[in-house]
């Protein structure tokens, strides 16, 4: 590789809002907040970047299904925007 075109890779701790659950991974982000991690090696301060949505909180990933109120969306444009004559 070329030195001094490709901006710096380096690890960082990655946070769910949602879950609190963090990993650890490599990117090329920056970040002002930092985090111990522990290691096999001891203790190091990495760069922490909150993310609101993860693998930890994904709805796809967690199987759980958010539910839509569709019959309630119905209901909320027939109120506002009324009844045509000869519909249902």
């Amino acid at each position: 590789m070329k030195t001094g075109i490709h901006p710096d890779y380096h690890p960082v701790v990655f946070q769910d809002a949602n879950t609190g659950a963090a990993f650890l991974t490599r990117s090329t982000i920056t970040s002002s907040r930092a985090t111990e991690w522990v290691t096999p090696e001891g203790v190091h301060t990495y760069p922490l970047v909150v993310v609101e949505v993860s693998a930890d909180s994904h709805p796809f990933w967690t199987g759980t299904q958010r539910h839509t109120d569709s019959a309630g969306q119905i209901e909320k444009f027939h109120r506002r925007y009324g009844r045509r004559a000869g519909s249902r």
